[in-house]
């Protein structure tokens, strides 16, 4: 087990330089990062002001120099400035992480309260009027862009019935703003979370000990969470670390949509503006979010299925 959590460590800290290399690459592949500060081609610039910038972003020193200068800047918490509104990049980017953070939890809550349930009937009673529904609400789920699902959304109960607004934030924790972003995200990644539970639930139901148990008269309910759910937790687990990852990474269509003020809506206006301070920061809190949960995740393997050992 020591030698796995070791391994496995160190191969997430690899992941995390690969994505960070990538990152620096991309920034130099567009061509003189000057450009960017100095507007469209340097006009009006001296030359003396061209290399005076040269100089402060590190561009004299060879690339692999200015990499590793970089990530010193990045592991010291120093991200630069904001091209576009001249702040600190990690006080743009704090302003933001509350609101994608609230959006994503409550959208992974949601799904998973509501795709696991669905997927254990479904596979219960399969073959049954429930089985066909909670189907059919997979099918829809991850069939249906979820832009054209959110823009449908705000035509049918905000704009036609006026339930719920159409957009932003509001208050922190404001519970009418939230109801149709977080159902809007939550609906593929429960039809997602349903398919993968009613697939591992009907293979564990085929299995010899659960025709055994069911035979020697154990109870509906202990069959169903002690001796068929428990089993067959292994693909929704893992499926569920890697769904948070993507729900608090992934919100960029759901955050554009409603107008809301998180990090999605910040990496579009970033990459709209060639801010790459900002977009480099985004990038690399989003891979050490989605690394560190399927970190997580393959250590839970053991807690919820004793007879998985890492060697």
């Amino acid at each position: 087990m020591r030698r796995f959590v070791i391994r496995r460590f160190f191969s997430s800290i690899l992941a995390i330089i690969v994505a960070t290399m990538i990152t620096f690459g991309l920034s130099r592949a567009a061509g003189d990062p000057r450009l960017l500060y100095a507007g469209a081609e340097g006009y009006g610039m001296t030359p003396e002001h061209w290399d005076l910038i040269g100089k402060e972003l590190g561009l004299d020193k060879p690339l692999p120099v200015q990499y590793l200068v970089w990530m010193g800047d990045i592991l010291r918490g120093d991200f630069g400035d904001s091209l576009s509104g001249k702040k600190p990049v990690m006080q743009v980017v704090g302003e933001k992480i509350p609101a994608t953070l609230q959006l994503g939890l409550a959208g992974w809550t949601l799904a998973t309260v509501v795709g696991v349930p669905l997927g254990i009937l479904s596979a219960w009673k399969r073959g049954s009027i429930w089985d066909y529904l909670g189907r059919s609400f997979a099918l829809l789920g991850q069939a249906l862009p979820q832009f054209w699902v959110g823009i449908m959304a705000v035509l049918l109960f905000a704009v036609i019935l006026g339930w719920f607004p159409s957009g932003t934030r509001g208050d922190d924790w404001s519970i009418r703003h939230m109801v149709l972003p977080c159902v809007v995200l939550a609906w593929g990644s429960a039809a997602a979370y349903l398919r993968l539970t009613r697939s591992a639930m009907l293979e564990i139901m085929d299995s010899e000990y659960l025709k055994l148990a069911r035979a020697k008269g154990v109870s509906t309910t202990s069959l169903i969470w002690k001796h068929a759910f428990r089993n067959a937790l292994i693909t929704p687990l893992t499926f569920s670390a890697l769904l948070m990852a993507g729900l608090i990474s992934g919100v960029v269509v759901i955050e554009n949509v409603f107008a809301w003020p998180g990090l999605g809506a910040a990496a579009v206006r970033a990459i709209g503006n060639n801010d790459f301070p900002v977009m480099s920061m985004v990038v690399i809190l989003f891979t050490l979010i989605f690394v560190g949960l399927n970190f997580l995740a393959d250590l839970l393997y053991v807690i919820i299925d004793p007879r998985i050992r890492y060697t």
